[in-house]
């Protein structure tokens, strides 16, 4: 069992195609973890193992990877870098203590890129860059060098640089503060001379990494100004305490098919990135209420946070990282959540999707826990001495909703059960039972999302099912008062019905359910029937009479009918007021209304244009315009929630992912007269 300060949690972060998959798979290569590299094309890769990782050739959840390099354990967590994903990254970044930003020499700095910067940025989160592929045809470093150094500024500091030969390929790599340099020959790391070209490159960066380090101790920036040099101690601390406070982001660089730089990288993690005691400060709630800071601690209590469930053919997991003692298969633990007591399963260390069985695990440490059923993503499992609960996951809001049913009509049951054992894996995605349309409504990050939850489905509960457009919850509403008279009679042999009565219908506002009301003189109604004929219209109004929705702000009146003394009974009054409904409907000029929702998009100032264009041709209405301390500017308008269906890719597109934006759903107004025949059509033909 490794102890803290021999433990580093690492997540690499990226877009997609950047390399972080190729990147892990070069260090457990170099570790001995693996004797040959796999490729995402191969399918063969540790990190992306499950079926549909391997037939798309992309990471879709948290993979773990333990290195064991110079007595350090490294658990490296590789994420997803699809958008539709970010489920998965938001899980690694709770578990990780410094981040690893992956970015393409060949594609610079990508939207993807700028979203991992910034989920660390709002965490305060240590990091690395590190620019891969800078081997590979058409990769241009020093242009993405000088890209990240133009957006972050001088804090971007080169820790490892490539060299070049004659043809401009890059053919091995500098130590810029050991001042060496290496290339790889057979997938073996070879030091050779540092070519004489770079030499004053080398002088230049290793004086401003002196500059960086002198900034961070007063006696160290004396001694730099008088010109006094530092030891290669005082360096990495220097450089060590830079990276923690966030006032240096060291970039290396190399290639996960050759592994150059492999072994530079995992020694730069040890030497500069924090252990978990002095990672990220947690906040947790205690047993009263109360919010305090909570203090990872090897000689504590034992405390475990649940960040990952992984519920598969392989077995149910559920991923820890323990924040404070040690845990073991038979320690007793509460879950903070539900109050229950939990004696731990057996624990295993994740490599991918192999599992080693472990005695302990130890503080900082990342490991899994078998068949722990009860234990849920986002659970804080504690002594019962300290009952703390850590904050939940910050999951992205689901944005892209459609309806899914069974191929087979009768497997409901089985769509339902699948996905909430999925959801296990998965709390990103939301399934819904809506009644009104009759639909069972999943709503995710995106089209992605849904339709690889659509193949495991298939793949793991045997039921095939299929995506649709959700239906939108109409209404209908009167705009004109009306009268109309409904009587059933029924006297032919034996015990007649009838009932009798004139009702009145008009719109109102106070509120959308139905008022009931009435005004009958001289008794030609009994009161004992009141009760049916309001029945009567409350089931009518169910199914309005253009479309088929239910109808709102509506008040019908009895003020007058008839009986008859033995043949009227609740049912025939109940009858004959439907009937007056169906009478003065058509009469009352009936009309549609649709929901409206309050859109707030955020968006980068150059993308503005296009995204109003957008908004109009959806029918929106804007309500107004500021910017955000980020650049971007914050449009708010409202619009018809049957425009936004495909809102979440269309904005995706339309800004290069760079934009988000939140919907929730304000009234309900009028369809245009335009709109109107369509829908109806629509409603009718599928009646």
């Amino acid at each position: 069992m490794y102890t803290v300060n021999s433990i580093r949690n690492i997540c690499l972060l990226g877009h997609s195609g950047s390399g972080k998959t190729a990147l892990a798979e070069s260090l457990l290569y170099m570790t001995g973890a693996i004797d040959r590299i796999g490729k995402n094309a191969d399918g063969n890769t540790v990190c992306d193992y499950d079926p549909e990782e391997i037939r798309r050739h992309i990471s879709i959840s948290t993979s773990v990877v333990p290195l064991e390099y110079h007595n350090v354990k490294i658990n490296l967590l590789d994420t997803p870098g699809a958008f539709d994903f970010s489920g998965a990254v938001m899980e690694a970044l709770r578990a990780a203590d410094a981040a690893i930003l992956v970015c393409s020499a060949k594609d610079g700095i990508t939207v993807g890129f700028e979203k991992a910067w910034k989920y660390c940025e709002d965490r305060n989160m240590p990091r690395f860059v590190y620019i891969s592929k800078v081997d590979e045809d058409n990769s241009d470093y020093n242009a993405t060098f000088n890209a990240l150094r133009e957006k972050y500024g001088n804090k971007i500091a080169p820790v490892v640089i490539p060299i070049w030969n004659s043809a401009h390929k890059v053919t091995g790599i500098i130590d810029v503060l050991n001042k060496r340099a290496y290339e790889m020959q057979n997938l073996k790391r070879v030091e050779i001379d540092v070519p004489a070209d770079k030499v004053s490159v080398i002088e230049e960066f290793n004086d401003a990494l002196k500059e960086a380090v002198a900034e961070t101790d007063e006696a160290l920036m004396d001694r730099f100004f008088e010109g006094g040099d530092f030891t290669y101690r005082e360096m990495i601390t220097g450089l060590h305490q830079g990276v923690k406070d966030l006032s240096l982001f060291p970039v290396l660089c190399g290639s996960g098919l050759t592994c150059l730089g492999s072994l530079m990288l995992m020694d730069n993690i040890i030497d500069l990135l924090p252990n978990p005691v002095q990672g990220n400060y947690h906040k947790a709630t205690t047993a009263d209420g109360k919010t305090e800071e909570f203090v990872v601690s090897p000689g504590g209590v034992p405390c475990a946070y649940v960040w990952k469930t992984v519920s598969d053919q392989y077995g149910k997991y559920s991923y820890v990282k323990v924040l404070s003692g040690e845990i073991t298969s038979d320690t007793t633990l509460v879950n903070a959540r539900t109050g229950e007591t939990e004696k731990l399963g057996r624990l295993y260390t994740m490599c991918g999707k192999k599992s080693t069985e472990v005695k302990a695990l130890g503080c900082g440490d990342i490991g899994a826990i078998g068949k722990m059923d009860k234990v849920r993503t986002g659970d804080t499992l504690c002594d019962p001495r300290k009952v703390v609960s850590l904050k939940q996951i910050p999951y992205p809001a689901p944005c892209y909703s459609m309806a899914i049913a069974p191929k087979v009509k009768g497997q409901e049951d089985k769509v339902g059960t699948g996905l909430n054992r999925l959801n296990e894996e998965d709390p990103s995605f939301t399934l819904t039972n809506n009644a009104e349309t009759k639909q069972q409504v999943i709503s995710g990050t995106g089209d992605q999302q849904l339709d690889v939850l659509v193949s495991k489905l298939k793949s793991r509960f045997g039921v095939d099912a299929v995506l649709y457009p959700a239906k939108v919850a109409y209404r209908e509403k009167i705009k004109k008062k009306v009268e109309a008279h409904g009587r059933h009679k029924k006297q032919t042999g034996g015990s007649g019905q009838f009932g009798d009565v004139w009702i009145r219908f008009e719109p109102q506002e106070e509120q959308d359910d139905m008022i009931f009301a009435e005004e009958v003189f001289g008794g030609s109604v009994p009161k004992n029937f009141y009760p049916a004929v309001e029945k009567g219209i409350q089931e009518a109004v169910q199914k309005g009479p253009l479309a088929g929705y239910p109808m709102v702000g509506l008040k019908a009146t009895l003020y007058d009918g008839s009986y008859h003394p033995v043949d009227s009974n609740e049912m025939a009054f109940k009858l004959a007021a439907i009937l007056a409904f169906k009478e003065a409907m058509p009469n009352a000029n009936p009309t549609l209304l649709e929901p409206i929702g309050a859109l707030t998009v955020t968006v980068p100032d150059s993308y503005v244009g296009d995204v109003m264009g957008d908004l109009s041709k959806r029918r929106g209405r804007p309500m107004g315009m500021s910017p955000d301390h980020e650049g971007n500017t914050v449009i708010e308008a409202e619009v018809p929630m049957a425009e936004m269906s495909s809102y979440a890719i269309d904005l995706r597109a339309m800004t290069q992912a760079r934009g988000s934006f939140t919907l929730e759903f304000v009234r309900y107004e009028e369809v245009p007269k335009a709109n109107q025949a369509k829908i109806i059509a629509d409603a009718r033909a599928n009646d």
